[in-house]
């Protein structure tokens, strides 16, 4: 199970960690045991870092459980570091104008390599306070209503809308449902159908039912290689046909939810490769790739009309499935 594979790895992480950087209390015990155990510690070094490769090569070939794992795995790049790593100038606008702001949507205007863009994600947070005042990254439909605002404004002044899709789920609670949920999503999904500008969305952890919808009516998906993307989530669907969610392993198999198997379906444009092990393993590097998937895909789009574009996005959604 990765699970177990990554907690070996995390804690051999540690320790290599403190081999290279010892405290001063560790130095000084290096000088009293003298050079000989110095050779020592480094040929341990050596060992353990023979040992933390040999565990990360078992992450080449994961189950569908392991990817929902990872993609689910607090270590993940959020929203605001996608940001920070790959647009410059980026302004947050706030509010749906209707009746509040949703912390949970976090979208304004940047540039990508120079291109004014609109940006627009889900958000969840980094700590458990984070966690709870993003709701975990589960939108109350002022937060989609902020997200079309942002859209309507990004084909008012020709700019492309690039989205990052990471939740569990639109927010189930009550309140949402009275303030009108699902059609706070049917109306992103109307209105993204028909937008003419390029819209390329990038599924970085989880894609969860409509919550992730509301977000994803574009021109071009990319998935990162350790994300999911379904109609609910693994336990969700174990507890309707099986009344278990304990069975949400054997759920993950059946409901072909990895980018893999989109991919092959052609229901996703690209599988963006992530470090072994996991996104959470070297950020840097999986911002280095997302980078060079989303110049891609862009600059093509930038090269068709905006009827094309919303003609091509038409003819996408209606392939699905076929």
């Amino acid at each position: 199970m990765i699970k177990d594979i990554l907690k070996e790895v995390e804690a051999l992480d540690r320790r290599l960690a403190a081999m290279q950087h010892p405290t001063a209390e560790d130095e000084a015990a290096s000088q009293l045991l003298g050079e000989e155990n110095a050779t020592e510690a480094g040929a341990t070094a050596e060992e353990l870092q023979a040992r933390r490769d040999a565990l990360l090569e078992q992450c080449r070939d994961l189950t569908p459980a392991d990817r929902v794992f990872l993609a689910r795995h607090q270590g993940r790049p959020r929203i605001d570091e996608y940001i920070q790593a790959l647009f410059t100038d980026f302004f947050e606008q706030r509010g749906d104008r209707e009746c509040s702001d949703d912390p949970s949507i976090l979208g304004g205007i940047a540039r990508y390599k120079g291109i004014p863009v609109t940006v627009i994600g889900h958000r969840k947070g980094s700590t458990l306070e984070e966690n709870m005042h993003f709701r975990f990254g589960m939108p109350e439909p002022d937060g989609y209503r902020k997200a079309l605002r942002l859209m309507e404004q990004a084909e008012k002044f020709g700019r492309p809308i690039i989205t990052f899709i990471d939740t569990p789920g639109a927010y189930p609670g009550k309140e949402a449902e009275e303030r009108g949920q699902g059609e706070a999503i049917a109306r992103n999904l109307a209105e993204m159908s028909g937008l003419t500008v390029p819209i390329i969305s990038v599924v970085t952890g989880e894609g969860s039912s409509g919550g992730a919808l509301g977000l994803g009516v574009a021109n071009r998906i990319l998935m990162l290689e350790n994300a999911v993307y379904s109609v609910l989530s693994p336990e969700g669907f174990a507890s309707i046909l099986w009344k278990d969610s304990s069975r949400s392993g054997e759920a993950c198999e059946i409901m072909k939810l990895t980018a893999q198997d989109l991919l092959a379906d052609g229901i996703v444009e690209e599988v963006i490769p992530e470090p072994l092990g996991g996104a959470q393993r070297d950020h840097q590097a999986l911002f280095a790739a997302v980078d060079g998937a989303l110049e891609r895909h862009l600059t093509q789009l930038c090269k068709m009309s905006g009827k094309a574009l919303a003609d091509q996005r038409y003819k996408k959604y209606r392939q699905i499935g076929l």
